[in-house]
């Protein structure tokens, strides 16, 4: 069921630029990328590792290049997969020229942090001559040093000024195919920047809370940051950076995307947190259902209440609906109508196939 958000987010439009056959910017959907944290140089388990996030839902899979069998590696990594890549450099400017020879579809980079301006033309040569987009990383944490001297600390402004001259660089050189970030651990700053970013540029901007934290802190830490900027229109592509498995930072970004009425993919399911009326285990019916369900990825809405003070109010805006009842007697619903009572021990088994059908029934349609 299609129910008009509350509120619907109007975007900032920004300069639309292509990482590979995904298009950044404009009206095109925002994109959830993740990182690997395996050895480039092992190929085996990169690709491994690329697959399960890009069947997690990412758009894109950022891939550290630190040295030469990385970049080498890269090559071979490509051809395996179907994923547009962006390789991380940092400072040595040849690990770039060799990634985008390699098959990366997009450079993160900083050229302050690169050298020369010499090296700097020629990975802009190598960008050019490969079909590269390049991300201008700015982060609070390596600020060039003359900024961070005339500003005494990481600030808004100074991320800002960083990231400007850093554009003004590749602009320079006639490059154009860019997109930009504005990176702190510090949600505030991190915000403020990226505020000040979207008044002064009109190049997309990838969102991210960098070095967040461990699942929990860093999940809250970027659904504050990234949700804030999203909900002001600000942002084009999102990673959400987390000390656990790369696949969980896309569970976190698609559902941060979903809570705002940005993206719509797979089960959405609205569960109540449980108490003494429920008429059944709410939390561990909710997470049985989570794992059976992850593997559709056709926009479905589920509801989950345990008793009826909420549940046939929140069943009849939701494609399925359970409501508990006395006795294990629980009411389905389908489209918002009351349709049947099922047993608690048949419920799960009944929601996955009524589910399954919705989806079929999408789909043929």
């Amino acid at each position: 069921m299609n129910i008009r958000p509350f509120r619907e987010i109007k975007r900032k439009k920004t300069k639309v630029i292509n990482v590979g056959s995904v298009k950044i910017g404009g009206d095109n959907p925002i994109s959830i990328q993740s990182m690997t944290n395996t050895l480039t140089s092992d190929i085996k388990a990169t690709v491994n590792q690329i697959n399960l996030i890009q069947n997690e839902g990412a758009d894109l899979v950022r891939v550290s290049c630190p040295d030469e069998s990385s970049t080498k590696s890269l090559k071979e990594i490509v051809k395996q997969i179907n994923i547009p890549i962006i390789a991380d450099i940092h400072f040595h400017y040849k690990r770039a020229i060799e990634a985008a020879e390699s098959g990366a579809s997009c450079l993160r980079i900083n050229p302050g942090n690169i050298g020369e301006r010499g090296k700097i033309k020629e990975i802009i040569k190598a960008a050019k001559d490969n079909d590269c987009s390049i991300r201008v990383g700015v982060n609070a944490g390596s600020l060039e040093r003359d900024i961070l001297e005339r500003f005494k600390e990481p600030c808004p402004e100074a991320l800002v000024e960083s990231a400007l001259r850093n554009i003004q660089i590749l602009e320079d050189e006639d490059f154009f195919n860019l997109k930009i970030s504005v990176k702190s651990s510090d949600v505030f700053l991190s915000v403020e920047a990226y505020k000040k970013l979207s008044e002064s540029t009109n190049y997309p901007l990838h969102l991210g809370i960098t070095e967040a934290g461990s699942f929990i802190s860093g999940s809250i830490k970027s659904s504050i940051g990234v949700g804030t900027l999203l909900y002001n229109g600000i942002g084009d592509t999102i990673r959400i950076s987390l000390s656990d498995d790369p696949v969980k930072e896309v569970q976190i970004g698609n559902e941060i995307l979903k809570s705002l009425g940005l993206r719509n993919r797979g089960v959405k399911i609205i569960s109540c947190p449980s108490c003494a009326r429920q008429g059944f285990q709410v939390i561990d019916t909710v997470k049985i259902l989570e794992e059976k369900l992850s593997h559709i990825k056709t926009p479905i809405t589920l509801s989950i209440i345990g008793c009826v003070v909420n549940g046939p109010g929140e069943a009849a805006m939701t494609d399925i609906g359970i409501t508990g009842g006395k006795k294990g007697n629980n009411m389905l619903y389908l489209s918002g109508i009351q349709k049947e009572k099922v047993l608690t021990k048949d419920m799960i088994n009944r929601v996955i196939q009524e589910v399954e059908k919705k989806v079929s029934e999408l789909e043929k349609n």
